[in-house]
């Protein structure tokens, strides 16, 4: 078994010529298939590579471990975005995809997923647009990797009770110290994507000429 099948996985090849990847985590509870009208939303034309959470929590599908709500097993995460890691290496290479040109995309436990893709392996991907999302690591500080060049956006909700504003912006933050061009978009909801923020997520991924 090659690293591309260790995952359940679609793929969607691009229909623009020349178009960038963009690899698509879902959040818990939801699968390979969740995420598919956000990529076709943001990025219209780019391929799509949308693989499924491999731990269970619950029979809910997530990407790493947490010890209870709202507490990572950050070492969990660690191992798992190293999983990750190898899969979208192997796809790359599989699909015949440029791997200088992937761009992350996910909701919530997906986009904490992708966060740490950022912090964890830095040379993996060129953008993520982060909705949900909160520093991936907790109380760990991350190592002082160089995101020069990454493009990052987060939107987040100022009254998310479960990815707090507060670990939104430190994820901005973290981000930002290590070099990451970061446009943050907060609104006043909670725990969703609202659509003025995925509008301006779109209108962010057209500048950013991935």
């Amino acid at each position: 078994m090659t690293a591309t099948q260790d995952f359940v996985h679609v793929f969607e090849p691009a229909t623009v010529p020349g178009a960038p990847t963009l690899l698509l985590l879902h959040g818990t509870g939801a699968d390979e298939h969740d995420l598919l009208p956000l990529g076709r939303a943001l990025a219209p034309g780019a391929a799509l590579l949308s693989p499924r959470g491999r731990v269970t929590e619950n029979g809910m599908n997530r990407w790493f471990r947490r010890l209870r709500e709202g507490v990572f097993d950050v070492d969990d995460v660690v191992r798992r975005s190293a999983e990750l890691a190898e899969f979208v290496t192997a796809a790359a290479r599989d699909y015949d995809l440029d791997p200088d040109r992937i761009v992350v995309s996910g909701f919530s436990n997906g986009a904490n997923t992708g966060a740490a893709l950022l912090l964890l392996h830095p040379s993996l991907l060129s953008g993520a647009a982060l909705f949900a999302a909160g520093a991936p690591l907790q109380g760990r500080e991350p190592d002082p990797v160089d995101l020069s060049g990454v493009k990052v956006f987060v939107g987040a909700g100022v009254a998310d009770p479960i990815t707090t504003i507060d670990q939104a912006r430190l994820l901005a933050d973290q981000l930002g110290a290590r070099g990451a061009d970061v446009e943050t978009r907060e609104h006043p909801g909670g725990h969703r994507l609202a659509p003025d923020v995925l509008a301006d997520a779109r209108a962010w991924f057209d500048r950013s000429l991935f």
